[in-house]
């Protein structure tokens, strides 16, 4: 930011003072700058290690880092939850190099090993890239390569034979190590250390997906004979003890006292204008976020800033890195060359070949999803845009830490989307920006998830009665389903997998399930990229209008047995959206509160989803040109909700027949949106349905569900939260300046059924209903 006059403050400023951008920066905040604390290096450190880092510039470790490193010398498990860029990688550098140099046998053999895992490929690409330049640089000979998916087989066998330092993911530990761990003896014999990075990123079903591998990773340790030392590392984790100790079973210890220094933050809240009252209803609407932030990047590149924009959606990440070249090309040719996309279904080429050219400075401007949230160590970034509210405080903290990462001043943005939680949290800044970041909400005991992982374990190494509390106090009852079930069978030494496929295929423990649709190139069968299995439903049916690299495609076709879409190249001039009508029925009320004569409710629900339909709408304008059929299956989704009933008789004299469908819908639309801001999900995490009359409850009811099979944990923390988040959705509403309802309150961008009927004043008074407390 030493290259803009004024440094970032001014530079917001003059971003919010061009012509016609009056009112849109909505609040400033100032995050103050903050000075080292150094600590002396461990008195155990391989010399040779602290020769290399004071070579890379370390001259003297923060305080932070020396705890953390201390307590992993001891043999203490540790979560290390510092601030971005607050160098935490050290913090587990010191013991387990020094470690793995020390334990060498005479003639270099491998006696200390350890195992980095990272919820992305580039992490761990980018750590690979630091520990060979820390060796370049001081001649510290320590064996680190990656294990994943882009691996050949014989870089895979040297690093089993030979590695030192293994760089791998949660799913290669899944799929890959652990069920051939015989073949990993030497590794896993003498593995010291386990490196889990960015634990905050593991919540939800991901989070107990990696829960149960971990507790599998543990018992394989110690059929090898080693018991590793687990050290966690997070800059934004609330309880980050708890949630390490949840994550792995262990007791941890958690270093949170950050001796790093920090430059200045400067953190703008932008709210695009209203531009037309032409949406459904009459609805305002505001300037699309995506056009928003072109115009942003664009300048931005033009000040020689570099910038990065983190948008919510692959194709919102193509739209807007596509306006930003468009309209640098009007202003200053060739610069236009210097912004890209960066997204998750690039092949992995792509990808690499992006990575290097933001690391070396020939972009200054990339479009990306959180894809980079947890991406290259990027240093030299100057500013960061958030496409909208990015789900939890802490993806907020996390994304905005890619600026300034070298100690300078930079500058952060949040361009609020026209949702409910994005204009609440733009007209309550203190809710964001003064609030501690969410607890990490997951479950591994979800017997969608544990069962598959029983059965991966005992494919790993026999289940007996006394490992089996490893896995959590439902493991035993699990079992004995397995068992009934013929995917496990008892014998004297205990439970054994005999299916001939492999156990560990049983499930994905990125997704609910199903394989990844591959988007192909009609005629030429080039794979353009993939979709998730959840959304080529909505996004790659036949129909549909996908954009990929900037180029719009329609696809043909779509095969679900082979999991493949076919499109072609076409610019149609207009969008596609999907249509789906959803249907809940309540399985068991495990919990239950009374409000009064309304009644709160968590347990288990079974929903179905059909896609029926979808529209086209005219590019741009938006104008709905037509409504085209579909012909698809309907799924189904035995997961967990939370819903509220009121009786009748509360609803006597406050809302009138004709009004409950309105105000219900317009109620669960708002709750979804503001669930976010209490849970560690994003409204695409979870769903609802509401009903005036539901067949299993006899009344008014609104259900808010997980997305996931056996739940994921948000509706049972909106469950304890309720009060609070109900309170929070009936101020969203009220406080809303439109009329009849719009994007910003009550209007929502998945609503399968068009947003039709939607109350936005009976749905204000239903809640006062619900909480009690009745307006004026």
């Amino acid at each position: 930011m030493r290259a803009v006059p004024g440094g970032a403050a001014a530079l917001l400023e003059r971003l919010a003072a061009l012509p016609g951008r009056e009112g849109r920066l909505v609040h400033t905040e100032v995050r103050p700058a903050r000075l080292a604390q150094h600590a002396a290096w461990p008195t155990w450190l391989d010399p040779l290690l602290r020769e290399a880092l004071t070579h890379r510039g370390v001259s003297s470790p923060w305080t932070h880092q020396v705890e953390a490193a201390e307590a992993a010398h001891r043999g203490e498990h540790v979560v290390l939850s510092t601030g971005t860029a607050s160098g935490k990688s050290l913090g587990y550098l010191m013991p387990g190099l020094t470690d793995v140099r020390l334990a060498r046998g005479s003639r270099g053999q491998r006696g200390g090993a350890v195992l980095y895992l990272s919820p992305t490929k580039a992490l761990a690409q980018d750590q690979l890239a630091a520990l060979r330049a820390l060796g370049a640089d001081g001649g510290l000979d320590v064996r680190a390569t990656t294990h994943d998916g882009d691996s050949t087989p014989e870089e895979r066998a040297w690093t089993r034979d030979h590695a030192e330092y293994v760089l791998t993911n949660p799913d290669m530990l899944h799929r890959s190590l652990l069920p051939t761990h015989d073949r990993w003896h030497g590794l896993l014999r003498s593995l010291r250390y386990v490196v889990v990075d960015e634990c905050h990123h593991y919540r939800g079903v991901f989070g107990a997906h990696v829960a149960q591998v971990l507790r599998r990773l543990r018992r394989v340790c110690e059929h090898h004979g080693s018991s590793p030392t687990f050290v966690l590392a997070s800059a934004t984790v609330a309880d980050p003890a708890a949630a390490g100790t949840r994550l792995t079973g262990l007791p941890v210890t958690a270093v949170t006292e950050d001796g790093s220094p920090r430059g200045e933050l400067v953190l703008g809240l932008w709210q695009p204008p209203v531009v037309s009252h032409e949406g459904e209803l009459g609805a305002p609407l505001r300037r699309p976020t995506g056009a928003e932030l072109a115009d942003l990047l664009t300048d931005l590149v033009v000040a020689g800033v570099r910038s990065l924009a983190f948008v919510r959606s692959r194709r919102g990440v193509e739209t807007v890195a596509l306006g930003a070249r468009h309209r640098l090309a009007e202003v200053s040719p060739g610069l236009e060359q210097t912004v890209a996309a960066y997204r998750g279904g690039y092949l992995p080429e792509e990808r690499r070949e992006l990575e290097r050219a933001l690391r070396e400075g020939r972009l200054l401007g990339v479009a990306a999803t959180n894809a980079l949230e947890l991406g290259i160590d990027v240093s030299g970034l100057d500013a960061v845009l958030l496409g909208g509210f990015p789900g939890t405080r802490s993806a907020l903290w996390q994304q905005l830490g890619r600026a300034g990462r070298s100690g300078e001043e930079a500058l952060g943005m949040l361009v609020a989307r026209d949702d409910p939680l994005d204009t609440y949290l733009v007209a309550h800044p203190e809710a964001l920006l003064h609030a501690p970041v969410e607890a990490s909400v997951f479950d591994p005991t979800n017997p969608y998830v544990l069962g598959p992982h029983l059965c991966a374990a005992a494919a790993e190494v026999p289940l007996t009665t006394a490992g089996l509390d490893l896995f959590g106090p439902s493991a035993h009852e699990a079992v004995d389903q397995l068992t009934a079930a013929g995917l496990l069978r008892r014998r004297p030494a205990g439970w054994f997998w005999t299916d001939r496929r492999r156990a560990c295929d049983l499930t994905d423990i990125r997704s609910a399930g199903g394989r990844q649709v591959r988007l192909v190139e009609q005629g030429s069968g080039r794979v353009l990229g993939t979709v998730d299995p959840d959304a080529a439903h909505g996004t790659v049916h036949a129909g549909a209008v996908y954009l990929h690299q900037g180029e719009s495609w329609v696809v043909d076709e779509l095969d679900l047995d082979d999991a493949v879409a076919v499109a072609h190249r076409e610019d149609p001039g207009w969008s596609t959206s999907a249509r789906e009508v959803t249907d809940i029925a309540i399985g068991e009320e495990l919990r239950h509160q009374d409000w009064g004569l309304a009644r709160l409710s968590f347990g288990t629900v079974r929903v179905a989803h059909q896609v029926v339909s979808y529209q086209r709408r005219r590019v741009p304008g938006g104008e709905v040109l037509d409504e085209q059929p579909l012909e698809l299956p309907e799924r189904v989704l035995d997961t967990c909700a939370v819903w509220w009933t009121v009786s009748d008789d509360q609803l006597a004299g406050v809302l009138e027949t004709d009004e409950l469908p309105g105000a219900a819908h317009a109620a669960e639309h708002a709750a979804i949106g503001l669930l976010p801001l209490f849970a560690t999900c994003d409204r695409w995490d979870i769903g609802g349905v509401s009903t005036a009359h539901h067949p299993d409850t006899g009344r008014l009811t609104v259900f808010v569900h997980d997305g996931h099979p056996g739940g994921a944990g948000f509706a049972e923390r909106g469950y304890e939260v309720a009060r609070d988040w109900l309170r929070a959705t009936r101020d969203a509403i009220e406080g809303c300046h439109c009329e009849r309802g719009c994007p910003s309150c009550v209007q929502s961008p998945k609503c399968g059924n068009g947003n039709h009927p939607l109350d936005k004043e009976a749905a204000v008074r239903l809640l006062g209903v619900l909480l009690a407390e009745p307006r004026a």
